[in-house]
């Protein structure tokens, strides 16, 4: 629902295209959510979770080629809603690829100023995995902001 509305804000179609046009089409809230590739718009954003049905949602569903799949990450072993396994074992497992698609959307980014973390508070993926991929964002962006949802 969020990056449904986040295109219908920006004029942007389940495909990536603009569809509307205007003098409003250079507007700088519109890089901080989508990245011009190619010749479509694809959102500044990385989908992830443990159990892997729950981004496969995504890459069935009406927005499937909104995304780049390399900005849809998940593992074949869910956290069986346990912070421990989310945060210690199976989180471990993803991290390091997380980051790294998160280091090539901050490197396309003019003035990277901080992380929107959407997710749940329980679980092994909303608690324990969120929980270590925010100690990363600290180590490796230092001050930058990092608000949670």
């Amino acid at each position: 629902a969020c990056w449904e509305l986040y295109c219908l804000e920006h004029g942007i179609d389940l495909d990536g295209q603009m569809i509307k046009k205007g003098k409003n089409d250079k507007n700088d809230s519109f890089d901080t959510f989508f990245h011009h590739t190619g010749n479509r718009y694809v959102p500044r954003a990385v989908f992830v979770d443990l159990e892997q049905s729950v981004i496969d949602v995504i890459r069935t569903g009406p927005y499937k080629t909104l995304c780049h799949p390399e900005q849809l990450i998940s593992d074949k072993e869910d956290a069986a809603n346990n912070y421990a396994r989310g945060h210690y074992t199976v989180g471990k497992q993803i991290i390091d690829l997380v980051l790294d698609r998160l280091r090539k959307l901050s490197d396309q980014c003019r003035g990277l100023q901080g992380f929107l973390i959407f997710h749940s508070f329980g679980g092994g993926t909303g608690s324990g995995f969120t929980s270590l991929l925010m100690e990363r964002l600290s180590l490796e962006y230092g001050k930058k902001s990092k608000l949670e949802f």
